[in-house]
């Protein structure tokens, strides 16, 4: 079976990356093991919720049957995500799942999965990211897997390289910032480069070819000594290129801020009035953003079913996001809220004079089927929420045996 080493940036369980994981999963033989190590996690209350989550996404959006494990002998796939860095390090070191993963590596064998934490593990330094950005830890390098030696990369791996979750703050380079990891990179030993993966980007290895692909929202970026080059999403290249540029080729000056790295994809998607699926690889905040958009113009004309469209087209995405272990920032429950909020909003429309002379049954009959949904989810909240907005409409939801039937009042 060919060898395959895929990196994340982040967005590991989301919507945005389930085509590079069914790439991955087709060089799988038929029966193949897949393993989910949970170690970057395992410390966190919520672990098993985590494995579940990730487990239905892999079954569901890939077609991977995964088990949780804290080993990967005889595994043939093998994926490991968000969590702590240095606590996933010091337990694989303890336990011979760092020698087995450098082992799988260096015999070019098996399809290996490290995203966000696990991926920061996989240079030859690691950025303990929450001893220094939470705990506020003077920065520093602890020692990674260097998974990358025996490609012939002499490199650190650093996730989540174009953040911008601070806002007025510099988070970019997994919340290092750009002082910090400055100083940092004078830190690394000589002829040490730094690879960034932005968010939502995976950097696809054959380790039998060599042939690498980046995919995903945004790009590699290859960094030493202040200078970079930066390889967007849809290149195709080998590692000899990549080990030219780590030597510092086709170099250029670093950039300054942190909105200069921000790029056109995040922008356009947020000012984009057209329907979620339409916005490719859109994160769930950029989604929720569209939706509400489109809701808001939808309103305006008034036009009452793309209104009620857009509320369908949110709940689609929740349930795309559902299985999300990061789920992004603003995350479902942000989704949540803004559909709540035009749920209601729908309701005081509707009993308008001018909507209710407006063909009803084009409104009611898709919210309805929108409600059924949701109480075959157990999301009763939401489902109460929407029979209470088409009452204030004027809209009474009855529930019989046949199914729901709505009528007006006088």
């Amino acid at each position: 079976m060919p060898g395959l080493l895929v990196l994340m940036g982040s967005g590991e369980t989301s919507p945005t990356m389930v085509e590079i994981h069914r790439a991955a999963a087709r060089a799988l033989r038929a029966g193949a093991r897949a393993v989910l190590l949970d170690t970057p996690y395992a410390f966190q209350e919520n672990r098993a919720d985590i494995s579940a989550r990730a487990r239905r996404y892999f079954a569901r959006s890939v077609g991977l049957e995964v088990e949780v494990a804290t080993g990967i002998t005889g595994a043939d796939w093998v994926f490991s995500g968000p969590g702590s860095p240095t606590y996933a390090l010091d337990r694989w070191a303890g336990s011979g799942v760092a020698g087995d993963l450098r082992a799988r590596v260096r015999a070019r064998e098996g399809v290996t999965v490290l995203a966000s934490a696990a991926a920061c593990t996989a240079g030859l330094a690691t950025v303990p990211v929450y001893e220094i950005y939470k705990v506020g830890a003077d920065p520093h390098w602890r020692p990674g897997l260097d998974l990358l030696e025996p490609l012939g990369l002499r490199a650190v791996l650093i996730p989540h390289f174009d953040n911008t979750e601070g806002g007025t703050h510099d988070t970019r380079y997994c919340y290092l910032g750009e002082r910090r990891l400055s100083r940092m990179e004078r830190e690394l030993p000589p002829g040490t480069a730094v690879l960034g993966l932005d968010e939502h980007t995976a950097l696809t290895i054959d380790l039998e070819s060599e042939m690498v692909r980046v995919a995903g929202r945004g790009g590699l970026t290859v960094r030493r000594g202040g200078s970079f080059a930066v390889l967007p999403a849809g290149t195709c290249t080998d590692l000899a290129e990549i080990r030219r540029l780590a030597a510092g080729g086709a170099a250029a000056p670093a950039p300054a801020t942190a909105a200069d790295s921000a790029g056109p994809a995040s922008a356009s998607a947020a000012d984009s009035a057209a329907p979620a699926s339409a916005l490719a690889g859109a994160t769930l905040e950029e989604t929720i953003q569209s939706c509400e958009k489109l809701f808001r113009s939808a309103v305006a004309k008034p036009d009452m079913v793309a209104a009620a469209r857009s509320v369908l087209e949110l709940e689609a995405e929740m349930v795309k996001w559902a299985a999300d272990t990061e789920e992004d920032a603003g995350g479902v429950d942000q989704a949540r809220e803004l559909m709540r909020l035009l749920i209601a909003r729908l309701g005081e429309l509707a009993a308008t004079a001018s909507v209710r002379s407006l063909s009803l049954p084009a409104l009611v009959d898709p919210l309805l089927g929108l409600r059924e949904g949701l109480r075959n989810e157990g999301r009763y909240d939401l489902a109460d929420a929407l029979r209470a907005a088409l009452l204030q409409a004027g809209v009474v939801v009855e529930d019989t045996p046949d199914g729901p039937r709505w009528t007006l009042t006088s």
